[in-house]
């Protein structure tokens, strides 16, 4: 093992590449972190090479679909055969409906696209990995941060594939952390609201509209950049004690209010 793996902890980071994952990797690789990005998008694609070319030589990228399940146990193998053991999950990737509109009329096609990535996807490259960091001799602090959403307790119904796939995903994280605690594993539930990405590109007046008429307490846009300052710590262990923890990242836009 070289010397960059002996003294930088490894963060795989699924849609690292763009969004809210790019703005998380920028962060841990200024913090001196090696990054492992997964996502289906080519690597020749544009969004990719801009990503890696920001990143530098610390970071690699590896091409695969989180609905492909049966691939995992491959996929972990040739990161740690190219970078060595992985210390934290940040589980990012997530898709939105194929279609907005009534929920009485979702289909079974859009449901199961949402499911497949943002449920069981997620779910089983957690568990591939968690396994996988069970069996490390404890060097660095190991953790596990989902981003899960507002819209795990805040509703859309015209979302409602994606609304009960981040409840799904928050109980998840619940899930991880009683099993994986005690082994000294922080696990985390990050819950961004309205993130300037490519995501919500298509939904910009909408929500320009909305938070000018005061929908989000802070008055702005969430950006990537505010996601990956919330990370550092998280990964570091200096909030190790607050492992389960559920953290809005979203301006305030989740606060009851009459």
């Amino acid at each position: 093992m070289n010397e960059n793996r002996e003294i930088k902890p490894l963060a795989l980071i699924t849609g690292g590449h763009t969004g809210i994952g790019f703005g998380i990797a920028k962060e841990l690789i200024q913090a001196n972190f090696r990054i492992a990005i997964i996502s289906e998008t080519a690597v020749k694609d544009k969004s990719v090479q801009f990503a890696l070319n920001k990143l530098g030589p610390l970071a690699h990228y590896y091409q695969h679909d989180l609905r492909d399940i049966s691939n995992l146990s491959n996929l972990l193998d040739q990161i740690e055969t190219n970078q060595g053991s992985i210390h934290s999950l940040i589980s990012n990737a997530g898709v939105s409906p194929l279609v907005r509109g009534d929920m009485l009329q979702i289909n079974e096609v859009s449901y199961d696209f949402v499911m497949d990535i943002n449920l069981k996807g997620t779910f089983f490259l957690a568990q591939e990995t968690a396994r996988r960091i069970l069996r490390q001799k404890i060097k660095f602090y190991r953790s596990m941060i989902f981003i899960t959403s507002v819209s795990a307790e805040m509703l859309s119904k015209e979302r409602a594939e994606y609304c009960i796939s981040k409840a799904g995903a928050s109980m998840m994280v619940k899930l991880f952390c009683a099993r994986l605690s005690h082994e000294g594993i922080g696990v985390f539930d990050l819950r961004p609201g309205i993130i300037d990405t490519p995501m919500t590109s298509n939904v910009k007046e909408k929500y320009d509209k909305k938070i000018n008429e005061g929908i989000v307490p802070a008055g702005r846009w969430g950006q990537p950049s505010d996601i990956g300052s919330v990370v550092l710590p998280l990964v570091t262990g200096k909030m190790a004690y607050a492992t389960g923890a559920v953290i809005p990242i979203d301006g305030g836009l989740s606060l009851n209010r009459l």
